[in-house]
Order: C-alpha cells, then sequence, then structure tokens
C-alpha cells in the first residue's frame, strides 16, 4: 500500500520543518510517496525542507494561484492508493497516526477516514488551546465537516469526483467534502484519536 501526503508551503520557514519530520518518521507497513508544493518562498522554506530532500518524493516551487491550486497540483502528483493533506503549520501528533489511518480503511472499508484535531500554542507547539472532536458523520447542510488536515481520501475519490474548485476560495476544502461525501455518497468514517497538531 502506498499513501501519499502533500503539504503547501508558502514562507512557512518557522514551522516546516516539525510538519516534515511528523511525516517522515511515520511507522508501518506502507510506501510513502511524499509531495511538497511551495509557491515560491522567500523566507528560508526550501532551505529548512532540503535538509529532508532525501526522504520526499518531489518538491516544487514556483507561483500558484493560492493554496487549494497548490493542493490540487500535489494531489495530481500523487501515486498512492489513500492521499492525505497536511498543513505547512501543522504535523502529525505522533508517529503511527498514517499505521492507525490504514487500520480504520480496512476496518470499515470507507472512501475516507478523519480524526480530532488539537490547536496548539504556537509558542511551544503542545499546550492545547482547543480540541476539535469530530464526532460521527454530521449534517454537511448546516455546516459540520471533519477538520481537513485529519481527512485521508482514495485517491480514485479524486479521480472520479475531481479536485478543490478554485473559484471558492476560502470554502473549496468545505465544498469538496460536501461533494464527495454528502453528495456523490463516497463513504466517509471516523477514526476517534487526535491525529494532527
Amino acid at each position: 500500500m502506498t499513501v501519499s501526503v502533500v503539504t503547501v508551503t508558502y514562507n512557512a520557514a518557522e514551522t516546516v520543518a516539525d510538519a516534515v519530520r511528523s511525516v517522515i518518521t511515520q511507522k508501518g507497513n506502507f510506501q510513502l510517496d511524499y509531495h511538497i508544493v511551495d509557491g515560491g518562498s522567500r523566507d528560508g522554506t526550501l532551505d529548512q525542507i532540503a535538509a529532508f530532500q532525501d526522504r520526499i518524493t518531489e518538491i516544487t516551487s514556483g507561483p500558484d494561484d493560492g493554496l487549494y491550486d497548490a493542493m490540487n497540483r500535489g494531489v495530481a502528483r500523487a501515486k498512492g492508493d489513500i492521499i492525505g493533506i497536511l498543513n505547512a503549520d501543522d504535523r502529525y501528533a505522533d508517529d503511527r497516526v498514517i499505521a492507525d489511518v490504514l487500520d480504520a480503511f480496512e476496518a470499515t472499508d470507507a472512501d475516507g477516514i478523519y480524526a480530532d484535531l488539537d490547536y496548539v500554542d504556537a509558542r511551544d507547539g503542545e499546550t492545547v488551546t482547543r480540541r476539535w472532536v469530530s464526532g460521527q458523520p454530521g449534517d454537511f447542510r448546516k455546516g459540520w465537516m471533519p477538520p481537513h488536515p485529519t481527512l485521508f481520501v482514495r485517491r480514485e475519490v479524486y479521480e472520479q469526483h475531481g479536485l478543490f474548485n478554485l473559484s471558492l476560495r476560502s470554502a473549496a476544502d468545505y465544498e469538496l467534502m460536501l461533494r464527495f461525501f454528502h453528495f456523490r455518497g463516497a463513504e466517509l468514517a471516523y477514526l476517534p484519536r487526535v491525529t494532527v497538531k
């Protein structure tokens, strides 16, 4: 099984090393396909990433049309059976996140797995300031959505139902999940644990 993770960056020198380290240290029975899509950073982001380049499948850098355009580029390059997107200022909570996500896919046969997320104090990266307990799939029509950094999706869902809609700007992640899991009927399952900080 191959798992793709996409991290998009733009002037993220202060946080990107923690994000990358949390991906490349994941343990489990899978092949990692890791893509970093940078928007042309000028603050040393690429220098931070370079320290890990032997563990990263592909690093690209250049102008884009914003966050969701960069995510679309990363998903289009991803070769994995399962695809997750981790932001440059997020990190996986521990080294068993991907293994637990794969176990959840196997146990549920779902098309997407999501989990809980901790917001942490930027000063120490550990003090929890808010816990997003996602719970069971709710009603998308009332604005419910899983935290998108915790979401892993089977690649065929992207192939069948498309990528982020750039015209929707900050609502693109909500619309993508609404399209996949509400209107198109892909199965969504909840993993009851914190996977992202």
